[in-house]
């Protein structure tokens, strides 16, 4: 049985007294979890900025914004790389997947409330240990931090191509790391709820208009007279394991947004309303992503896909859809540096005030925070400047762990002991979570190396210039 762990320093120790003195010995668990988040809300109450605020409407926005993001027009490169039928398969499984252990994880962390993030959990799963705590930290740090990359890439993808090119790709790579600074300055995630709707909204507008412009227009960008666009329901002859590990890769890595659950959670008024949020999220995204691999794929074909997709569609088109997507760039990148930073500095003022209080030292050291994630996301992002191969790269460091090892773990806590076995559903439930384990290995390592040999190919195919380099990277 998993040993009762105190998360490392998450500033709530004086709340566990607080409930150990109000509750009994006979007390149910749910009771203990209510009080638990009552007692966090009480003592927040008389602070400047209250954390525990969010609806479960809130957190569905928040999980929208982060899901229904720029890696989902990938998809239709997917498809072109694994075949149609494969495709949708893929999809739909590991979306199916990715539900089930995000449940898992929900419920694990309505009975265990006092963890404020997924390095709380991970010292939790592995007995306490205090290097589990800080791999665990680390690997959530460098996960956020990949993601602002991907963004900083691609806004500068996005300025190259409305420019024609105006400027070198370090300056609106930069130009976009600023931008996106700024907007990760809120403390809460109350406060940036709202923009993660528009965000949502705005990119499923951006992935309508690749749907509507690619079926519209005469022939995608690039098109050579006689080479009609060709679509096949399996992979094509020839297709390499690292183009389609690269491709599933991709595709887990659009659905695997478990790492800020725990953070999302942490800050609902009622978090056992999560589900309803992770529901609403998963049925929008695999409807959306599905649609978008498909019918993009089916209109430009194996030799005119790209990625991300605008850039199939012909210039004036590109742009438009392209453009719609700025909100989700500059969002969602800020979502992922706000939470990275937030673990840090709840870390470095545990139980201050300056954690809960407009102090100048306060906002002096956030600001410091945030700007340190985005200076070291836009040097990743100028030594892998590919959009695919960072989505791959990153799917294989971290969605292995954070996507089904962590949760597969988690569950086996929930049902300790003999538990686990009591009955043939519930042991084939257990049987799958070990599965889970043994896939999330596999997914590490062996996406790592076809990750890693992506990248060089890329180089050597002379995709860009090379690191920091003033080349376009325009679509």
């Amino acid at each position: 049985m998993m040993p009762s762990v105190e998360p490392n320093n998450v500033g709530f120790d004086a709340e566990k007294n607080d409930l150990k003195r109000t509750t009994s010995v006979s007390s149910t668990d749910s009771t203990a979890e209510s009080l638990t988040v009552r007692v966090q809300i009480a003592k927040e109450s008389e602070h400047e900025i209250k954390y525990r605020t969010c609806s479960w409407q809130k957190t569905a926005a928040l999980l929208f914004s982060e899901y229904i993001c720029l890696a989902m027009v990938s998809f239709p490169w997917c498809f072109s790389v694994l075949g149609m039928v494969p495709g949708v398969i893929v999809t739909v499984a590991v979306a199916s997947t990715c539900l089930y252990t995000s449940l898992i994880l929900g419920r694990f962390c309505i009975k265990h409330p006092e963890m404020r993030d997924v390095c709380d959990i991970g010292q939790y799963l592995f007995g306490g240990s205090q290097l589990a705590y800080n791999l665990t930290a680390l690997m959530f740090i460098l996960n956020n931090v990949f993601v602002q990359a991907l963004h900083v890439i691609t806004g500068a993808k996005y300025l190259n191509t409305v420019s024609n090119s105006s400027e070198c790709s370090l300056t609106f790579g930069a130009i976009t790391a600023i931008i996106c600074f700024l907007v990760s300055l809120p403390r809460t995630l109350n406060q940036m709820s709202g923009l993660g709707t528009f965000s949502a909204i705005t990119m499923g507008i951006a992935v309508l208009l690749t749907i509507i412009f690619s079926g519209v227009e005469s022939h995608p960008f690039g098109y050579i007279a006689g080479q009609e666009p060709l679509v096949t329901a399996i992979p094509v002859p020839g297709t390499t394991y690292v183009a389609g590990m690269s491709a599933f890769l991709n595709i887990t890595y659009t659905f695997v947004g478990q790492v800020m659950i725990p953070t999302f959670i942490a800050e609902m008024e009622n978090p056992k309303d999560f589900p309803k949020a992770l529901w609403a999220v998963t049925i929008a995204e695999v409807v959306t992503y599905t649609i978008c691999g498909a019918v993009v794929y089916h209109f430009v074909g194996n030799q005119y896909v790209t990625a991300p997709a605008f850039g199939s569609l012909t210039p004036t088109f590109k742009i438009i859809a392209f453009s719609f997507a700025v909100p989700t760039i500059i969002f969602l990148g800020a979502l992922y540096s706000n939470v990275a930073a937030r673990f840090v500095f709840f870390r470095l003022f545990r139980n201050s005030r300056h954690r809960h209080s407009n102090t100048f030292l306060g906002w002096g050291v956030w600001v410091a925070l945030v700007a340190a994630t985005w200076i070291l996301a836009w040097i990743i992002g100028e030594v892998i400047p590919f959009f695919s191969d960072m989505l791959s790269l990153m799917s294989s460091l971290f969605d292995g762990w954070f996507g089904f090892i962590f949760w597969a773990m988690a569950y086996l806590t929930l049902y300790p002991g003999k538990s686990k076995w009591d009955g043939p559903l519930r042991s084939a439930e257990t049987l799958v979570n070990y599965f889970f384990i043994l896939l999330g290995a596999y997914i590490t390592v062996a996406g790592t190396y076809t990750s890693v040999e992506s990248i060089i190919q890329s180089y050597q195919a002379q995709a860009v210039g090379g690191v920091f380099t003033c080349a376009s990277n325009a679509l």
